[in-house]
């Protein structure tokens, strides 16, 4: 059986709160690039989004046995980034995400959507 790698582990503790508009933005090929991939997503609230990104570091930990280097963000919710090294996952509320379109940012990048599990 292939190894899960992280983002798959990132991904399913996003799905496993009902995280939506999953994109994993794979920038390795960039060489200005800060970090090897980002893992985004969204909730409709800031509640959702704190859920979120609780999920994603437990299901991280207890199945891959990893833990971030840092996360910031719970503060409001609106935005909140879980550091994990060469993965960076952000998870925003809707109106937070298409402010700051980190995926036209690194357009150049290698984009892949995830679908919705619903």
């Amino acid at each position: 059986m292939p190894k899960t790698t992280i983002e798959e582990l990132i991904t399913e503790g996003i799905q496993d709160r009902k995280g939506r508009n999953i994109t994993i933005v794979d920038m390795t090929a960039i060489e200005a690039a800060p970090v090897a991939k980002f893992v985004i997503a969204e909730g409709t609230s800031p509640t959702q989004v704190g859920a979120i990104a609780d999920s994603v570091r437990d299901y991280v930990q207890r199945n891959g046995d990893i833990k971030p280097y840092n996360y910031d963000g719970y503060t409001n919710s609106e935005w909140i980034v879980v550091d994990y090294g060469d993965v960076m996952v952000h998870i925003f509320v809707p109106e937070a995400r298409s402010r700051y379109c980190l995926e036209e940012l690194w357009s150049d990048a290698i984009i892949t959507e995830i679908p919705d599990l619903d």
